[in-house]
């Protein structure tokens, strides 16, 4: 090893990393992908690899004049693997350490002499750098953090050139923020001859919980990376911390996709997970009912969030337009089978072909009280007659109607009033995924007089069950902070 806690002693594989070097290896597999926790060795093996592949090691009939490509957001990045393989040449008995010329300057390159020669080498994140290039192996390292357009740019260069000799990638990162990330796309949705290895923990768990943190931290049990005990006091730290600390452990450390974005997140997730309960512990139906709506248009989402003030109850609802199917408005949005998930648990539904009726929708919505009415119905003014048309249509034309905006001054008072009331334990619902969902993609915009504006965090993202759930756990929050009004006596 060259470097570390073992560093000067024999290098000896951990199983999880046998596994990746298997799968990723295997006859008729092209690109390797690996998702793991920070410190877990990820760009060491791939390093090692690089090193086999440079002197002929990895294939039974190695090509001539090999070529290894080390690419990653930027250069330092790229250097990390470069580095390692360097350590490894070093660690070679000096005979061997002959064969293998080190270059350090505007270009970092290994070329190997013998076997057929090699050549390893870091290369620009641009992806017009290596057109015409024709490598044998390229490890793209950390690969969830490349900018988008130059990042996909860089890996399409890359992966076109590896056809040219039979070349195979290794994609390897911690887990991406999001669904929508191109790392994600790589994981959940493989195309042939990929093989795929990831260590995520399941979602809602606390950030210290052993069992799931040697799940996406394997080498901790290994004696690589960090110790188990380390690992559990950085998540109680990151706990007592709060905000972007946590997120970026559950990121980083946890492997879960995550948003460390906090600066302007409506709210984060650990935020929102402290209002989840099981079912058996969901507080009943009791008291006044608001209706928060967001009517969407034509090929929008259309959800309602039911708030109970006085218990602090919450549920929300989505409906989609029937065409196009949500398995492809899934794969169009970036979320991979979500919408099927979401319909599965009865979270969401489908109506309508091109658009969601809003009449008959909003008459859909209300069956689902059971015979509650709602006290009133909150949504956007921009929509006016559009909802008084399907109250109507719903017979609910009796029921108040409280417009509110979605601009800085109405804005600003919904989310704060709804931040105020989750922090203070008042919102209380089962796991939903369809919530979930919203909120990791909702953020708000900040004018310069602080106030708060609802937004999207990406152009694909639905935010309207967040939309609708603002609207209606803020008003309830004004209902109850309204003063009680008490009887005059009346004199005869």
């Amino acid at each position: 090893m060259p470097e570390g806690r073992t560093a000067g002693k024999r290098l000896k594989l951990a199983e999880f990393q046998r596994q990746f070097v298997r799968g990723s290896l295997a006859p008729g597999v092209m690109v390797g992908v690996l998702s793991i926790g920070r410190g877990n060795a990820k760009t060491a093996l791939a390093a090692g690899l690089a090193l086999g592949e440079l002197v002929g090691a990895l294939e039974a009939k190695p090509q001539p004049k090999r070529e290894i490509l080390f690419a990653a957001r930027n250069r330092d990045q790229a250097r990390t693997a470069f580095n390692f393989l360097v350590g490894y040449i070093q660690g070679l008995p000096e005979e061997d350490q002959a064969l293998f010329t080190i270059r350090r300057g505007s270009k970092l390159e290994v070329e190997f002499e013998g076997n057929g020669g090699g050549l390893a080498r870091v290369i620009a994140a641009d992806g017009k750098s290596i057109l015409g290039g024709a490598p044998t192996l390229a490890i793209l390292d950390e690969r969830a953090a490349w900018v988008a357009e130059k990042g996909d740019a860089l890996e399409n260069a890359i992966l076109s050139g590896l056809g040219k000799r039979d070349g195979r990638a290794l994609i390897i990162s911690t887990s991406a923020p999001d669904d929508a990330n191109t790392f994600s796309r790589w994981l959940d949705e493989p195309p042939p001859g990929t093989y795929r290895q990831e260590h995520r923990p399941a979602f809602g768990l606390p950030a210290d919980d052993l069992e799931s943190l040697l799940q996406a931290n394997p080498g901790a049990t290994e004696g690589i990376g960090s110790t188990p005990d380390w690992l559990v006091a950085q998540a109680r730290r990151a706990i007592a911390r709060g905000g972007s600390a946590l997120s970026s452990f559950r990121n980083l450390n946890r492997n879960e996709r995550v948003s460390t974005e906090d600066r302007s997140v409506l709210v984060t997730v650990d935020e929102w997970l402290a209002a989840e309960v099981s079912p058996d512990d969901l507080p009943e139906r009791s008291g006044p009912c608001i209706l928060g709506v967001d009517l969407g248009g034509s090929r929008s989402m259309s959800a309602a969030a039911f708030y109970w003030p006085d218990t602090g109850r919450l549920e929300a609802l989505g409906t989609f337009p029937a065409t196009p199917s949500l398995a492809d408005r899934g794969a169009s949005d970036g979320v991979s089978d979500r919408y099927c998930q979401m319909q599965e648990r009865g979270e969401l539904s489908v109506m309508g072909e091109a658009t969601v009726p809003p009449g008959p929708w909003l008459a859909q919505i209300v069956a689902h009280l059971d015979g509650i009415v709602p006290d009133c119905i909150v949504g956007d003014r921009f929509r006016h007659a559009e909802f008084t048309e399907a109250m109507q249509a719903a017979g609910l034309g009796r029921v108040p109607f409280i417009w509110r905006g979605f601009g800085w001054k109405d804005g600003a008072e919904d989310i704060e009033r709804f931040r105020r009331a989750l922090f203070d334990g008042e919102v209380i619902c089962t796991p939903s995924m369809l919530l979930r969902s919203a909120f990791s993609d909702a953020i708000t915009l900040v004018d310069p007089a602080g106030n708060h504006k609802l937004a999207k965090a990406r152009s694909l993202g639905r935010i309207d069950a967040a939309a609708a759930s603002v609207l209606a756990v803020a008003q309830g929050a004004r209902m109850k902070a309204a003063p009680t009004r008490k009887a005059r006596a009346l004199w005869l």
